[in-house]
């Protein structure tokens, strides 16, 4: 089968899934699987400390990493959090905190050294956040970032992201607005888009599995690659929510209902792939 260029076709032409796992099985070997964690791997949890992959997702991820070249994860969860869920898993990659830390296949987490001169105005920023937002919102640390949640009380959307963008503005920092919450983060260039670009320069081929607008920019790094090479082969996918509208699914090749179908769908990507 002639090599496909998934990546430069436009988001509202349907492509068909299995086409593309054939024309992956090609080149398996220097295929990258990307993927985010929340709402794409595991459902989204009032708390975030609970959530779990779906169903079959890590059958499905165990069986397909020796055959593709990387399996990687790319999250705004922290490394060891990751750690704890895909520990044991060889040839799958972590990188965490939208890339501020990495660790390849079980190794130690590595910290962008950038970043780390902000970990002590985060655990302030957290401690301030708990004291000043109400008690409904969640405040979540990360080390190298601070998440503040609305979810379990969506009232509180405008007051704590006011607060967190006036937070951001005062300390020199950075936010990311996700499912119904705002991150505040370090002032260094780093994103899943980025990750996406230095991961692929070598790679044949690449998936990004993503839910939310921090994974445009990985969509957007995968077909800036597809543009540059016609023979590399780049699929974005877009696990479905109503969170986030129609603005992350129409900037995908494919679309998946759940975290729960995306278990089916990379169970069914091992009959192609093994």
């Amino acid at each position: 089968m002639p090599p496909l260029n998934l990546g430069n076709q436009q988001p509202k032409i349907p492509l068909n899934a299995d086409e593309a796992w054939r024309a992956t099985a090609d080149r398996a070997a220097e295929t990258v699987l990307f993927f985010d964690f929340d709402g794409t791997l595991a459902p989204v949890a009032d708390d975030p400390t609970k959530v779990q992959p779906a169903p079959k997702v890590l059958a499905a991820i165990e069986a397909l990493a020796p055959v593709v070249r990387r399996i990687a994860i790319v999250s705004a969860r922290p490394v060891e959090f990751l750690r704890e869920h895909f520990d044991g898993l060889t040839g799958v990659d972590l990188y965490g905190l939208y890339g501020l830390e990495h660790s390849h296949s079980g190794g130690e987490t590595v910290t962008e050294p950038a970043a780390l001169p902000f970990v002590p105005t985060m655990a302030e920023l957290a401690d301030l956040a708990r004291a000043e937002l109400p008690p409904q919102a969640l405040v979540e640390y990360k080390r190298l970032s601070v998440a503040l949640h609305w979810r379990t009380a969506p009232q509180l959307a405008d007051t704590v992201e006011q607060w967190g963008r006036a937070q951001a503005e005062r300390l020199g920092l950075r936010v990311q607005v996700g499912r119904m919450v705002l991150e505040v983060k370090p002032p260094v260039d780093r994103d899943k888009g980025m990750v996406i670009d230095e991961l692929v320069q070598s790679a044949g081929g690449a998936w990004y599995f993503g839910d939310d607008v921090s994974d445009i920019k990985a969509f957007a790094a995968l077909r800036a690659r597809t543009a540059a090479d016609a023979d590399f082969l780049g699929v974005c996918v877009a696990v479905a929510n109503p969170e986030t509208g129609a603005e992350v699914a129409e900037a995908a090749d494919l679309t998946i209902d759940s975290p729960a179908a995306l278990g089916d769908f990379l169970t069914e990507a091992t009959h192609h792939l093994t």
